[in-house]
């Protein structure tokens, strides 16, 4: 039971204006590198800040059908900065 549902709503958009604006300054850095690490670590932010808001918009809107989509999307961030981590390493050896 929620006793002050404004203060929740204030809360979501404040968060989601902080996770909006973290994802302008991290789009920058894939953008300029760089060098191919800069941006694989940038993408895993950009993942990670894409779950955050599919988290805030959850709450926000008591939704939790929205959580599914955030758990894929960790998945697969997952997966392709370990499939990145593992060609860097490669292409390091040679």
């Amino acid at each position: 039971m929620m006793r002050h549902p404004e203060t929740l709503a204030m809360a979501a958009e404040i968060a989601l204006a902080a996770l909006a604006a973290g994802m302008l300054v991290t789009m920058v850095r894939l953008v300029k590198g760089p060098t191919l690490t800069d941006r694989v670590i940038a993408l895993d932010v950009i993942a990670s800040l894409g779950v955050a808001i599919l988290g805030v918009l959850a709450i926000r809107f008591d939704q939790s059908t929205l959580l599914q989509p955030a758990v894929v999307l960790a998945l697969v961030a997952f997966l392709g900065t370990m499939a990145f981590a593992h060609y860097i390493e490669k292409r390091t050896m040679l």
